[in-house]
């Protein structure tokens, strides 16, 4: 879009932008206009900039538009000051109006669709044909997955009474917000996904009341499930499906994917932007050690922080087989990123403010998506990666970006590692399950897409407000 046309308000938008033209116009100005008060500004991806002798991409884009992830930033998303202003997730703190307008225009950016049918149709067809089932949309009856990222109410480490389900401390940490679960389920019962179709799952959460309530307030028929099945829950526990890491490790227990997942067809990986003291950032890979029944460390069972907290370089990385997996990353839809708060894990019990531009020293009140497990982490890696607060120096660390290229060029990896989490022996390789590189540069943003300068990532940058 040209400089002129970011100046525009939303019913110019609506006339002069093409991919925005048509988008469900009521649903658009009732969640952009009532609750924002402002326009639409699409910041798309500006070509022809000189480059900064970046790396070139490694890996196989994938999705509808190959390597696309799109950056959904709203600074009036998110009405809190800090814990002395109650719970970021408690009354109307994060706007539920900017929160779904935010998810409307992820998923039609990311499709290139006009309205939000329109999308969930493209990647629901696009996964089947993946998987090899045709051209055909979602049935009715087929279950849908969402695995969000609590693991601020893990049930293993006191921050939750087991018994009550509410929180006893880190009220305020930087868990997947239900109010953006809240604003995908919406788009899905829009689409014709029953409630009672809908499971959203973290196998190592005890789910406190405030987020059980928040999301099946307006929808009663979703399931929610944990490591307890506690006060309308459901408890987790494992199906008959195996998973074997490709290390091949001796004399550990079977690990086997949950029931639910085994019984989905669709999976939503929705992740969280935060760095992390022993592998440096962790998103929608990492957001998978909540996808097995047991404790990632559990005595008896393979150990999966060695190979993910190392900073060595062509190492196997056990993310990779969580990606690839067929009843796992296999059947993920769309990857999520919820970036309203970012911080340190486990360190910050408080989310920490971004001071790079445009956050300018406040919350991130970001949302990305793709269909690209890898280049959806690439760009969130770049984004924890070159914030300069403290907070975010693990991130800088080696060895940070070694499951990526891993992921990327899984079929023949740095590691050598024969990537098979499907069957007992090495028989079928994965393939490349997507493209990594990084940006030119933080002010920039921009990848070799962006640039014309090759098939890597490319980011799709709109603001609302």
């Amino acid at each position: 879009m040209k400089n002129q046309q970011n100046k525009t308000n939303v019913s110019k938008i609506f006339s002069l932008n093409p991919e925005f033209s048509a988008i469900d116009r009521r649903r658009f100005l009732k969640a952009s206009i009532i609750a924002a008060g402002a326009g639409a500004i699409p910041l798309f991806n500006i070509r022809g900039a000189e480059t900064t002798g970046k790396e070139k991409p490694i890996g196989i884009g994938k999705g509808i538009h190959p390597g696309r992830v799109v950056w959904v930033y709203d600074r009036e998303v998110i009405k809190w000051t800090g814990p002395d202003d109650g719970y970021w997730w408690a009354g109307n703190h994060l706007r539920e109006e900017r929160a779904i307008a935010m998810m409307d225009n992820a998923v039609c950016q990311l499709t290139g669709a006009s309205k939000v049918a329109e999308a969930w149709d493209k990647l629901f067809r696009h996964l089947n044909k993946s998987r090899g089932k045709g051209n055909v949309g979602y049935k009715q009856g087929e279950k849908v997955l969402i695995k969000p990222n609590w693991v601020g109410m893990i049930y293993r480490e006191g921050h939750v009474d087991l018994q009550k389900c509410e929180f006893i401390r880190r009220h305020n940490y930087m868990n997947t917000a239900p109010q953006l679960i809240v604003a995908l389920i919406h788009q899905l019962v829009s689409v014709g996904v029953k409630p009672s179709d809908i499971t959203v799952c973290d196998t190592l959460a005890c789910v406190v009341n405030d987020f059980y309530e928040i999301i099946t307030k307006n929808y009663s028929g979703v399931t929610v499930e944990d490591q307890f099945g506690k006060s309308g829950r459901k408890k987790a526990d494992f199906s008959k499906m195996p998973l074997y890491w490709s290390c091949r490790p001796e004399g550990k227990k079977q690990d086997y994917v949950p029931e639910s997942y085994a019984q989905a067809e669709y999976l939503i990986n929705f992740a969280n932007l935060k760095s992390h003291g022993g592998s440096g950032v962790t998103l929608c890979a990492k957001n998978h050690f909540g996808s097995l029944v047991r404790w990632p460390v559990q005595p008896g069972y393979y150990d999966l922080h060695p190979n993910c907290f190392s900073t060595q370089s062509g190492l196997y990385r056990p993310l990779v087989d969580l990606t690839g997996h067929n009843h796992i990353g296999g059947k993920t839809v769309l990857y999520l990123i919820d970036g309203m708060f970012s911080g340190l894990h486990p360190r910050d019990p408080l989310p920490q403010k971004f001071t790079m531009q445009p956050f300018n020293n406040n919350w991130s009140c970001s949302l990305f998506a793709s269909q690209d497990p890898v280049a959806i982490d690439s760009v969130a890696l770049d984004f924890i990666k070159s914030e300069q607060s403290e907070w975010a120096n693990p991130a800088r660390k080696t060895g940070v970006d070694d499951y990526l290229h891993e992921a990327a060029l899984a079929n023949d990896p740095p590691s050598k590692t024969f990537y098979d989490p499907n069957h007992e022996k090495p028989t079928q390789r994965l393939a490349s399950l997507g493209v990594h590189e990084h940006w030119n540069n933080p002010a920039e943003k921009k990848y070799s897409r962006n640039l014309n300068e090759g098939e890597g990532i490319e980011l799709i940058s709109v603001r609302l407000g």
